[in-house]
């Protein structure tokens, strides 16, 4: 019998419990994740799209027995990095651990599993979102992108649009009915934007789920699309929550995705949002940090718009990951890499790119930067700049120079962005 510090004895061994899960273990280990997130119970439209989303071969359970007590899978995806290319990257979803196995040791083997088996299957990337982003610094992820919510007061603000927004076109369309043109759009925008994920076979029902409790008092899901010259352009699916105030009319539209291939389209829509009879507010969560709207309203403040963190990036594989992207300004820099998680990353990796390409390979030259992979994985997409990493002591200098020129070369025009959870 043992005790690992925290109350607990007793001879469970997470390691020795951790098994690829099989198809028919897939309610209890479900159940399990479910549980960890507080035990409320998901709609069956819900539930039966991620059991058909699941990969079993690239799902973990921990089992102390015949109880599963931690769950962790992986998607895999297709990522735009900077320059336009998909690289494969592992979503790393459905990580929960029971409540009466905490700190024993059940995350740690399901991480170093997991990423043991992400370098296998050759995927030079790992990203997740985080319901704890203090947990995963220490395996190497790091916060790569961000992401606005607002809750815009639409009878206080005025939309100014570009030229050519009135040659748009707004209609109201069944979401099923539009979903293939929708999902045209977005296919089109994601290379075009760092961090936006391609959609594979069943991942386009994901934005029509409508289950009457993730409503919360708001209208069933509702759609409308952009056209030009006959053309789908864009589209936005919202709801609608009603409300009345001492004055009158007081609803919300509440905004779940929006897409536009120009920036009239997109002024179209929002400005579609704005006008919904009945409403004073457009509250919408996890738009692009750079998205234009935000320039064109009157009055910023009463949009009360609040940064938050989205997608953590892990560099799996240094060398192939920092070589399938390109950088806004030629490089060529050497970087010691700290990785204690995957000890392979370890050591100095000389980089030399520009807006054509790039290469990383093993050097014994003398480093130009010292940086942990968390740091990479932060700065990988362009999104928060190794510049400011160094101010906060995250980055080290080792050669006068290096850093401004790493910085601006790791930088993206385009913020990154992710559109949805996985």
């Amino acid at each position: 019998m043992g005790n690992d510090g925290n109350g607990y004895t007793g001879g469970f061994d997470a390691t020795s419990g951790l098994r690829v899960l099989r198809p028919d273990e897939w309610d209890t280990w479900y159940g399990t994740l479910l549980r960890a997130f507080g035990g409320i119970p998901e709609p069956a439209e819900e539930l039966e799209l991620y059991r058909e989303l699941t990969r079993y071969d690239r799902s973990l359970g921990v089992w102390d027995g015949d109880e599963c007590v931690g769950t962790a899978g992986a998607f895999a995806f297709r990522m735009t990095v900077p320059g336009g290319a998909p690289v494969s990257a592992a979503g790393v979803t459905m990580v929960g651990v029971a409540a009466t196995h905490r700190r024993r040791g059940v995350l740690t083997s399901m991480m170093r599993r997991q990423l043991d088996d992400v370098r296998s299957w050759g995927e030079p990337l790992a990203v997740l979102t985080a319901s704890e982003p203090a947990i995963y610094g220490r395996f190497g992820y790091g916060a790569a992108t961000f992401q606005v919510n607002a809750e815009i007061e639409t009878d206080r603000v005025r939309l100014s649009v570009p030229d050519g927004t009135d040659g748009v076109r707004v209609r109201y369309a069944g979401p099923a009915d539009v979903l293939d043109a929708c999902e045209a759009v977005y296919a089109r925008l994601v290379p075009g934007r760092p961090g936006m994920l391609e959609r594979g076979p069943g991942w386009e029902r994901l934005g029509l789920l409508d289950p009457e409790s993730a409503r919360n008092g708001a209208s069933p899901l509702q759609c409308v699309v952009a056209r030009r010259d006959g053309e789908v352009t864009g589209y936005a699916r919202f709801r609608v929550r009603a409300d009345w105030g001492t004055t009158g009319p007081d609803g919300t539209v509440v905004l779940q995705d929006l897409a536009g291939l120009d920036p009239a389209s997109e002024a179209a829509l929002w400005r579609f949002l704005f006008d919904v009879d009945l409403t004073r507010k457009v509250a919408t969560r996890g738009r692009p940090v750079d998205e234009a709207w935000q320039y064109q309203v009157s009055d910023i403040r009463r949009c009360r718009p609040q940064l938050r963190d989205a997608l953590y990036v892990r560099l799996v594989d240094v060398g192939a990951a920092l070589a399938a992207r390109t950088y806004q300004a030629p490089v060529d820099v050497v970087f010691d890499v700290e990785d204690v998680f995957c000890p392979w990353n370890e050591g100095r990796w000389r980089l030399t790119g520009d807006a054509k390409g790039a290469s990383c390979e093993r050097t014994s030259d003398a480093a130009d930067l010292a940086l942990s992979v968390r740091e990479l994985g932060a700065a990988y997409l362009g999104g928060v700049s190794l510049g400011s990493l160094g101010a906060a002591g995250r980055v080290r200098e080792l050669r006068s120079g290096a850093l401004a020129e790493a910085s601006v070369g790791f930088g993206s025009d385009v913020a990154p962005w992710l559109p949805h959870g996985f």
